[in-house]
């Protein structure tokens, strides 16, 4: 069964816009990676200032192999979200500076799983 990423990234919200544009514009940073399945950002709704990048993996292989060669050289010089599975800047120059001020990144092996009944 898969692996499961999240990145729990404290967001003040005077960035949360600054955020959600950053993971935006991307661009399938992630989407053609061996071994890449899943990917989801998600907005706190209340009582956190939290956002989850949530992703999935065929393995903890994968994943490391993405960590260690396209997330590390799109985060060179410092990490748009914070951390793993976290969306960066994209060009040349100054690095713009972190919309989140924490992040704390959580790993889960998918045990169970089910999808909706086809009609």
């Amino acid at each position: 069964m898969s692996i499961v990423k999240i990145n729990a990234l404290t967001v003040p919200a005077e960035q949360r816009e600054v955020l959600e544009q950053r993971f935006a514009s991307r661009a399938g940073a992630v989407e053609g990676s061996d071994g890449f399945e899943w990917f989801e950002l998600l907005r706190p709704v209340e009582g956190t200032d939290q956002y989850l990048v949530y992703t999935r993996w065929r393995s903890e292989e994968d994943f490391q192999a993405w960590m260690d060669g396209p997330m590390k050289a799109a985060h060179q010089g410092g990490a748009a979200g914070g951390g793993a599975a976290g969306g960066g800047a994209a060009g040349g120059g100054e690095r713009p500076k972190p919309a989140a001020s924490g992040s704390s990144v959580w790993s889960f092996e998918v045990v169970q799983q089910a999808a909706p009944k086809q009609a």
